[in-house]
């Protein structure tokens, strides 16, 4: 049957209620180990549990903890068949596109989830989870790094967290699931990764290389300064309107924009929108990003964009080899342009 690793990082899957909110339980080996068992689920396969240290609340995630989870992959990749990373939900689809891009090459699925009750309530929904992930990394086919949550397999650097407190709290929005549990897991073979030449590599990150530049309507050239005007920052995942549009009338703003690219910052726009994809040639307004040097992000999540691009710089290329291969698909990250 093989053999999985579960490596445990944290989140709710793995918390118990207290008079404070949910926190971190301890004995949760022992825990997945025993509702594993009382399930009755046949064939399951042969797993280890490993667990971080200092586990993670994932909204105290950190491009540090991206190095730290590749690292354990890799320091057991040819001891096991497949690898479960039970993940908090708030920051997994962060977590899956960088591991994406760390682990290329990779010849074996590597599955995020976790859950939005505990595993220690009736109500669970970490059980099928847990289940289903498990019977994912003995999928030879599979050859990348997936979120499987509430009865669907997604790509992980395709996923984005939609929902707070339903049970199907993540979506692929430009990219149709990978999987779908039914009677059986029926996979989209056709969408799927082929394995290639392990290539892995783990930079080291700097949490400041990248920041976020939110567009709002009446947003001050102040604002985006006080972002971008910092020595560590060394790029920025916009998100503009549509299209990729900026509020353009605004010149100080659009100065500021151009001025952050000439000192060698990668700027990558991204639409606010979920579905669809950033096209600056559509408009005018677009057209002015292009003009200063403002790359145009595709159909990148905002999660991919930014993974890729902390990637990226932290493999010290020049900004404008960043600027190019964030358009190409490392990974099944951004549909071909």
């Amino acid at each position: 049957m093989g053999r999985v690793l579960i490596l445990h990082t944290g989140g709710t899957i793995g918390c118990r209620a207290s008079s404070d909110g949910h926190r971190p339980a301890p004995g949760f080996a022992e825990l997945l180990r025993r509702r594993l068992w009382d399930s009755g689920e046949p064939e399951l396969p042969e797993f280890d549990v490993i667990e971080l240290g200092q586990l993670i609340d994932s909204a105290n995630l950190s491009p540090a903890h991206w190095a730290q989870i590749a690292g354990l992959l890799v320091v057991h990749w040819q001891d096991y068949d497949g690898f479960l990373v039970l993940h908090g939900t708030d920051t997994m689809a962060y977590t899956a596109s960088a591991l994406s891009f760390m682990l290329q090459g990779q010849d074996k699925p590597v599955i995020l989830t976790g859950s939005q009750i505990p595993l220690s309530e009736r109500r669970s929904d970490g059980l099928d989870n847990l289940i289903n992930g498990l019977h994912l990394c003995m999928t030879p086919m599979l050859a990348e790094v997936c979120v499987y949550f509430n009865g669907r397999l997604l790509r992980g650097n395709r996923t984005t967290k939609l929902k707070a407190t339903e049970l199907d709290a993540f979506a692929s929005p430009n990219l149709a699931p990978l999987g779908v549990a039914g009677i059986s897991m029926e996979l989209n073979r056709g969408l799927l990764l082929p394995a290639e030449s392990l290539s892995f590599r783990i930079p080291q990150f700097d949490a400041e290389a990248v920041t976020v530049l939110s567009l709002y309507p009446g947003i001050s050239a102040r604002a985006a300064r006080a972002l971008l005007d910092h020595e560590r920052v060394r790029g920025a995942v916009m998100l503009s309107f549509g299209v990729g549009n900026p509020p353009d009338a605004n010149t100080e703003l659009m100065q500021v924009l151009e001025q952050a690219v000439e000192r060698g910052q990668v700027i990558v726009n991204r639409t606010h929108c979920l579905y669809g994809k950033v096209d600056q040639g559509t408009y005018a307004t677009g057209n002015s990003l292009t003009r200063i040097g403002v790359t145009a992000g595709a159909d990148l999540t905002l999660e991919a964009a930014f993974a890729k691009l902390h990637y990226l710089l932290a493999l010290d290329l020049v900004p404008d080899q960043v600027r190019g291969l964030m358009l190409q698909p490392m990974r099944g990250e951004v549909s071909g342009v």
